[in-house]
């Protein structure tokens, strides 16, 4: 095989693996298991994930979505930008999917070209 060839070989298998179980201290596997924040593990969560913001930003929406899991809340916004909603708390969006709820949350925004720009906590959707 050729240098390249294996190269290439080698990137494409790696980039199939499973999602990480950490990202820092952040527990990526105890965050994807608690959809919605209605277990109260991403509440308990939150301080490590505020530690790792700068290593969020700036990555893609595929990959924010295979770290975080799929989001509780996917946002069209204007200029083909979008936002991810993960809640923190229990709420009424866990008794019933696509509830309104002023549960707090954090927004991850990305641009138009999708790359994440701005996390921000809030109560709800931004």
């Amino acid at each position: 095989m050729r240098p390249l060839t294996t190269i290439i070989v080698s990137i494409l298998l790696t980039a199939c693996g499973p999602a990480p179980d950490q990202l820092g201290k952040l527990d990526l596997k105890k965050w994807r298991g608690d959809r919605g924040g209605c277990n109260g593990v991403r509440a308990a969560l939150e301080p490590d994930f505020r530690a790792e913001i700068e290593n969020i930003r700036g990555k893609t929406a595929n990959s924010i979505g295979e770290l975080l899991g799929r989001p509780d809340v996917n946002q069209i916004a204007d200029r083909n930008q979008k936002f991810y909603i993960y809640f923190l708390q229990k709420g009424p969006q866990c008794d019933k999917a696509g509830a309104k709820s002023r549960s707090r949350s954090v927004a991850i925004r990305f641009s138009a070209i999708g790359l994440a720009t701005e996390i921000t906590f809030q109560n709800g959707i931004p």
